[in-house]
């Protein structure tokens, strides 16, 4: 009764909504618009009537696994600089600040070239060119307007203004009363028109800063950064989202600029806009200020594979905190064949209470704090990994983690699921499919990821019909192909004042 009752909110979710998703799933094609503009945008359209405002979702294929060698970290740093402003926004005179910035550049470059010398540094020289370059920057910094672009968003009714970096790609988003609407297309189309890398030194510096607070100041985070870097030897994921130091320290709002210029290009991204929009009007204000970018080819998405492993692999962390334990197993990107069965054991290995690994790590061996498992880390365009982690009590060790973790992973791959198991996890995903689709900003992040993703939005309806095919046969087949040792990674973070050393 106890099950029953925790289930009893998912199973009236799911009664309420199937009802209105079954009607969505049937009307849907007619409340979606998709246009590909001459200039290769492709913007999706969703009507939905409920209250009288929209939500936008902007995504730039185009994430850390971008980042040019010596320049990790500039994807970021364009998520960061879209908030800076345009020639016409934040800027007090844009020509005279455009010739000052340029002296900023030309000012950075010679500051740099003396910095990085190896034969003949003369640190006179260095000195002197950074004072030069700094000097430029006050004077370029006295044009800018600071936080103008937000404040036009907000004063003018604009909610949830963010944006966000992954490795795969980087997102814009947020929400405006409908009235406002052909303001927002103007504002979104012109920070990708014009951008400009206003304060992109002072920027560079937060970003820095950003890194020291997750990485270089985190246990967690030097043990991940290490982790990934150990796991992936040749595709991107094995450089940091934030970016290293050294790079921080190296590259030029000149090239940041030529960054742009390659990946944010119309063809390159997808934005979807979902609210009480007509698109007998909407469409056309889009394409009068979206179609003003220049066209150009979607830049070359050539990535080199991941080679196979063939050994377990190791990394160990002594800090003065918390144990954790992690481990990775590699699979295949997005598009693999099998995707849907990675998504199902997730789900059953670790979603919420009544998952495999809380049950038994957690409830029954009471040997953990915490403990689950999820697929796509770090990313899922490209080949990335299946990952499990825990976080032992007091008195016990990462390696009973590890040994708990692997015994409920042999059931998976020993024996098949239960009936009820396997129903309840499909019914679940479709819940959560439910769910994502209750506001306007999350619809229009669905589409948006479908339709850059897949080249299709109704994918998104698509990989339920993936899941329900999924069978017990297909879950053990995969967790048998992918969880070996020889594809394994795993991390440990061990308490460096303790006495008791987990096991490697």
């Amino acid at each position: 009764m106890r099950r029953l009752r925790a289930y009893l909110p998912l199973l009236l979710l799911l009664c309420l909504g199937l009802q209105a998703f079954g009607q969505d799933l049937a009307s849907f094609e007619k409340r979606v618009t998709v246009k590909k503009l001459a200039n290769g945008l492709t913007i999706v359209l969703c009507r939905r009537t409920e209250s009288p405002t929209f939500s936008f979702f902007t995504i730039v294929d185009a994430g850390s696994a971008q980042d040019p060698k010596g320049e990790t970290g500039i994807a970021h740093m364009m998520e960061h600089m879209a908030f800076k402003g345009t020639y016409d926004i934040g800027t007090t005179n844009y020509p005279a600040e455009k010739i000052a910035l340029a002296k900023v550049e030309t000012a950075y470059a010679t500051y740099r070239n003396e910095r990085l010398k190896v034969i003949g540094r003369d640190e006179a020289k260095v000195a002197a060119a950074k004072k030069a370059w700094e000097e430029a920057r006050t004077a370029a910094d006295k044009y800018a307007v600071k936080n103008a672009y937000g404040k036009i968003v907000e004063e003018e009714g604009g909610v949830g203004m963010n944006a966000s970096t992954s490795y795969d790609s980087t997102q814009y988003f947020y929400s405006m009363p409908i009235n406002r609407f052909q303001l927002w297309a103007y504002l979104e189309s012109d920070r990708m028109m014009h951008p400009v890398m206003r304060e992109f030194y002072k920027e560079r510096d937060v970003v820095t800063e950003e890194r020291r607070m997750r990485v270089d100041s985190s246990p967690m985070g030097r043990a991940l950064e290490q982790f990934t870097s150990v796991a992936f030897d040749s595709n991107p994921y094995h450089r940091p989202t934030v970016g290293y130091p050294g790079d921080l320290r190296y590259f030029s709002a000149t090239q940041a600029l030529q960054f742009f210029d390659k990946y944010y290009v119309p063809s390159n991204m997808v934005i979807a806009v979902v609210g009480d929009l007509d698109p007998a009007t909407a469409l056309p204000i889009m394409e009068k200020y979206f179609g003003r970018i220049p066209g150009k080819p979607k830049p070359d998405e050539y990535s080199t594979p991941e080679l196979p492993q063939n050994s377990e692999r190791e990394v160990l962390l002594k800090e003065p905190m918390q144990p954790i334990y992690i481990e990775g197993y590699h699979r295949p990107d997005y598009l693999d064949p099998d995707d849907a069965v990675y998504t199902v054991i997730a789900d059953l290995m670790s979603d919420g209470r009544t998952s495999r690994l809380y049950r038994s790590l957690v409830e029954k061996k009471k040997i953990a704090a915490y403990a689950a498992g999820f697929s796509g880390f770090p990313g899922s365009k490209y080949a990335n990994m299946f990952a499990f982690y825990g976080v032992p009590l007091p008195g016990h060790t990462d390696q009973e983690i590890a040994d708990a973790i692997h015994e409920e992973i042999d059931k998976v791959k020993t024996q098949d699921v239960s009936d009820a198991e396997l129903k309840m996890i499909k019914t679940r995903e479709r819940a959560s499919l439910i769910r994502s689709l209750d506001s306007n900003a999350g619809l229009a992040q669905n589409l948006a990821v479908m339709e850059l993703r897949y080249g299709n939005w109704q994918e998104l309806f698509n990989q339920l019909n993936a899941i329900d095919k999924v069978t017990k046969a297909d879950i053990r087949r995969v967790a048998n192909k992918v969880f070996v040792s020889t594809n394994r990674t795993v991390g440990y973070i061990e308490n460096s004042n303790a006495a008791t050393k987990g096991a490697k």
